[in-house]
């Protein structure tokens, strides 16, 4: 196994890990505030949507953190 299938292995182990915690998270919030009565499969749409796009920023940000600190380190 290369380093560069090693690194997309833990760049998908990554994303999603922080899309469960995202979707995980999301769960506290009390939406039945702002979302329209008997829209539920709307409302379950709009969940895994936001909990997928929060995951992969946090997961983007995450991965591109260490990958700086390890090339700073080889710098040295």
């Amino acid at each position: 196994m290369t380093l560069s299938t090693l690194q997309e292995l833990i760049r998908l182990i990554s994303h999603i890990f922080f899309v469960l915690v995202a979707f995980w998270s999301l769960q506290a919030l009390r939406t039945d505030t702002f979302l329209k009565k008997y829209h539920v499969p709307q409302a379950r749409t709009l969940y895994v949507l936001l909990a997928i796009a929060i995951g992969y920023t946090a997961s983007n940000f995450f991965v591109d953190f260490i990958l700086s600190i390890q090339n700073v380190l080889f710098m040295l």
